[in-house]
């Protein structure tokens, strides 16, 4: 499989919740001037509507997610 090293560090928003090491979810994730769809797998279960980043990709369309709080990136930057 083809790994999509493109849309590593992208955030997203989870359309469908992931279950942990028991299913992926989908994120939708604005990327190349557009909005696509992925499967995400997390460690943990996150709820549908969770901001999250990719953090790896396995190839097919198909991510490992992490959550992601926007507020606390950009306190870290000094923006907040």
């Amino acid at each position: 499989m083809v790994r999509d090293e493109s849309c590593i560090g992208c955030v997203g928003i989870l359309i469908v919740g992931t279950r942990g090491p028991a299913g992926p979810g989908e994120a939708l994730v604005k990327i190349r001037g557009g909005s696509e769809t992925y499967l995400a797998w997390s460690d943990n279960p996150l709820p549908k509507g969770a901001t999250v980043l990719i953090i790896d990709s396995r190839g097919a369309r198909t991510v490992d997610v992490i959550e992601w709080d926007a507020l606390s990136d950009e306190i870290a930057d000094g923006a907040g």
